[in-house]
């Protein structure tokens, strides 16, 4: 049985967190706090160990660990890995080749994550006799654009990820925007929803949808919650998944924090998904956070954005959720309730969409694949929103080669960054791009969170991928590109009204940047794939 907990309500909304605060002292009595010590204790540990016994390894068995060294590079240099990727992880065994070489292989053996990886690929294989791809649309979308026909199959290689018609999509350039009708859409549910979230935290935004959903609980909706793991850094208590069964919603974390050296913690669930009913989806990158409203202002004015769909493409929405849920099961559940769902084709719904997720486990490249490709195919302009730029060799190539032959390469960044290190690491990529003819305007009013590309008024992609190496290789995303869908007027607006808002970097400047951060951001560069 649950635990009890105490519930308030109040003007914020429901709150299940009780006496839990932010805090040091609260801190310092966490678990989170103690996790922390007994992982430093490990890796303490580890080099202690190393200390005592690195001297007698490098002395006595020097053949083999240049044998070892030798045999990690010639692997690394032919393993499927970006170029980038490879020379940090040269470098690094350059400077310790012994070190260097076995935190090498620690890290590519994916313990612990093979069987997860086994149990998307059968899920993944099912979930293609739920979505199968209707050959008419696609040969439809052929007829419409075939560069997108071409993309749509790579991305069906890649999931149960068909692309659909008969589905309306609505547009929110801010999280302001989309919270009342996420509200509006929850208190309409009768049979089930799906939240999974990377960052939930405790507010007015949370509160409130919480207060709809332990209502909904109450009238026998089926409710199911999935967010992060790191979310118990500082977002909500240890306990929260118990706090939540106890109000009657199912609750799981992704790769909660344990106290264990472990590379589970790279693989991290940035996905934003909501789906209710079976009917209407939500996507985007707002998390469920008071910033993410601007109700609390920590970076200035915070931009996202986000989609509401409405109609048959839903579905691989649902498909993508109930895989995330069910890929730590023995036995995953049987998804066909859900996804037979037929709902009503709303009249607005125009072009094609094509909703897709993007695995850290598997061979394909989804996200940056889908990038890459509309950059490619453009003919007159692309318009590019991201937090971050931590390219590889590919993406900065398709980036440079657009806007040198002629396309309008445009790329906005956030005028006031969240995290400063990687904001250095992301100016550092300017010049080349700029040389290029990519330009390049930063957000003044704030913070830019949106993850999103436009394409000759035709094509787009919002999701949660950003333009960075965590996002393209080691998160769990998710994301839906656009053809000719009806909103994609109101999107170009709302880009064009936001770039009036942004500052336009000048090349110049780049150059007259102060020496000391053109340092720091091609040092930062050389490990930009392990950041």
């Amino acid at each position: 049985m649950p635990k009890k907990v105490t519930v308030r309500l109040g003007e914020e909304g429901m709150s299940l967190a009780g006496r839990w605060k932010k805090g040091l002292f609260s801190l310092l009595f966490s678990r989170i706090f103690l996790i922390f010590i007994l992982i430093i204790l490990q890796v303490l540990i580890t080099l202690v160990v190393w200390n005592v016994f690195g001297e007698f390894l490098q002395k006595y068995v020097r053949g083999g660990q240049i044998l070892l060294a030798s045999v990690v590079m010639i692997y690394l240099i032919n393993s499927p890995m970006d170029s980038s990727g490879k020379i940090a992880w040269l470098l690094v065994i350059a400077v310790a080749p012994l070190f260097g070489s076995l935190f090498y292989i620690w890290t590519q053996s994916e313990l612990g994550h093979r069987t997860v990886g086994k149990r998307i690929g059968a899920m993944v294989t099912e979930g293609k006799n739920h979505l199968p791809q209707n050959e008419e649309v696609l040969e439809r979308m052929k007829k419409a654009d075939p560069e997108s026909a071409s993309l749509a199959n790579y991305l069906y290689g890649s999931g149960p990820y068909p692309v659909w018609q008969d589905t309306e999509v609505g547009y929110f350039p801010l999280g302001d925007d989309k919270f009342p009708v996420m509200l509006r859409e929850l208190e309409k549910a009768e049979k089930f929803i799906f939240l999974e979230y990377f960052i939930i935290e405790e507010g007015y935004m949370w509160g409130k949808i919480l207060e709809v959903l332990a209502k909904k609980a109450a009238q026998g909706v089926e409710v199911r919650v999935l967010y992060d793991g790191t979310c118990e850094l500082s977002k909500v208590p240890a306990d929260y998944a118990e706090r939540l069964e106890a109000l009657g919603i199912r609750c799981r974390v992704w790769a909660a924090l344990y106290p264990v050296v472990t590379s589970t913690y790279n693989y991290r669930d940035h996905r934003k998904i909501l789906v209710i009913d079976g009917k209407v989806a939500f996507n985007g990158g707002v998390n469920l956070a008071d910033e993410y409203i601007n109700r609390t202002s920590r970076f200035g004015h915070w931009k996202d954005t986000a989609l509401v769909l409405r109609g048959r493409a839903v579905r691989s929405f649902t498909e993508m959720f109930l895989e995330m849920w069910n890929v730590r099961d023995r036995q995953p559940e049987d998804f066909s309730p859900y996804l037979e769902i037929e709902p009503e084709v709303p009249e607005n719904a125009r072009g094609f969409v094509l909703p897709y997720a993007d695995e850290p486990l598997d061979r394909y490249k989804a996200g940056e694949m889908a990038y890459i490709d509309i950059l490619n195919t453009a003919e007159s302009y692309v318009y590019i929103t991201t937090p971050y730029l931590i390219l590889d060799g590919e993406l900065e190539t398709a980036l440079k080669f657009a806007a040198e032959r002629g396309v309008d390469v445009r790329l906005m960044m956030p005028g006031i960054p969240d995290k400063k290190l990687i904001n250095i690491l992301s100016k550092s990529y300017y010049r080349n791009l700029m040389e290029s003819g990519v330009r390049i305007y930063e957000y003044t009013p704030g913070f830019v969170h949106a993850k999103m590309f436009l394409s000759d008024d035709r094509k787009a992609v919002v999701g949660t991928i950003n333009l960075d190496y965590r996002s393209l290789y080691h998160h769990f995303e998710c994301a839906t590109f656009l053809l000719d869908a009806g909103c994609i007027p109101a999107i170009r607006e709302d880009l064009q009204r936001t770039f009036a808002c942004c500052e336009e970097v000048s090349l110049d400047g780049v150059r007259r940047r102060r020496p000391a951060v053109k340092l720091a951001g091609a040092v930062l560069k050389m490990i930009a794939p392990m950041l």
